[in-house]
């Protein structure tokens, strides 16, 4: 709907435009701050539809490195925050129930998959957290949400730091970028400050309110694209899958 609405303003009016992947945007979120990233640098994209990492070398060529095999981050966090009976997006409100928890209180699995890999997985996290629930109702014993919340949240954050600096330290990169939604997590951005500080890596992250899906991302993203590509051609179409992760 949305590509054929502007295909048709852009014909009405006789102006160019372009089409930006979705993911581009939320790469593209970091050169929205005053400090912005150099070239290259690994990115860490967490929203509630991707958990990927990206070799970014420039803002028109970039590669995946790696990409959740089942769940999405900030998926996970909607699916136990259902669980729990909290209200929808989930991650804000695990985030707040979390802070008077305490994050060892369970010790919720984390999955690192092979050594080598930089692919997520969640599904088994989720699952772990739904069994502890039906093991405690089943016990008639009252749910810890407060620290169910920063159990599993911090099974979440340790897997993605760990993996983000895995990359850069693989690829030999010291720049790193953290964007989508999940991205406002402040445990995420937090841990994620500390072990890039450990490791000499500088950290890149939206403000708040660049993390979830916004305007200024997609129009900066298509600068770029229109700067390096020129206008798109009429039969330009849209697709599920975007090409940055197929």
């Amino acid at each position: 709907v949305g590509l054929n609405f502007i295909k048709t303003l852009a014909l009405v009016k006789n102006i160019p435009f372009v089409g930006v992947d979705h993911m581009a945007g939320h790469l593209a979120s970091a050169f929205l701050n005053e400090e912005k990233p150099s070239f290259p640098f690994v990115a860490l994209v967490a929203s509630g539809g991707h958990t990927s990492l990206f070799l970014v070398k420039d803002h028109q060529h970039t590669s995946l490195l790696g990409r959740t095999r089942d769940d999405a981050a900030g998926e996970a966090f909607d699916k136990v925050a259902k669980m729990l009976g909290l209200p929808y997006p989930g991650g804000p409100q695990i985030s707040k129930w979390a802070e008077s928890g305490q994050p060892q209180a369970i010790d919720f699995p984390r999955s690192w998959l092979a050594a080598d890999s930089l692919d997520f997985s969640f599904s088994g996290l989720k699952t772990a957290v739904a069994n502890y629930i039906n093991q405690q109702q089943q016990k008639q014993q009252d749910l810890q949400v407060a620290d169910i919340c920063a159990s599993f949240q911090q099974a979440v954050v340790d897997v993605l730091c760990g993996k983000a600096v895995a990359a850069c330290k693989s690829h030999n990169i010291d720049n790193l970028v953290l964007a989508g939604g999940v991205a406002a997590n402040p445990q995420l951005r937090e841990q994620l400050h500390q072990q890039c500080q450990q490791n000499n890596i500088q950290l890149y992250k939206p403000a708040m309110q660049f993390c979830t899906d916004n305007g200024a991302m997609i129009a900066l993203a298509g600068y770029h694209c229109y700067r390096n590509q020129g206008p798109a051609a009429m039969d330009l179409d849209v697709y599920s899958r975007s090409p940055l992760i197929s």
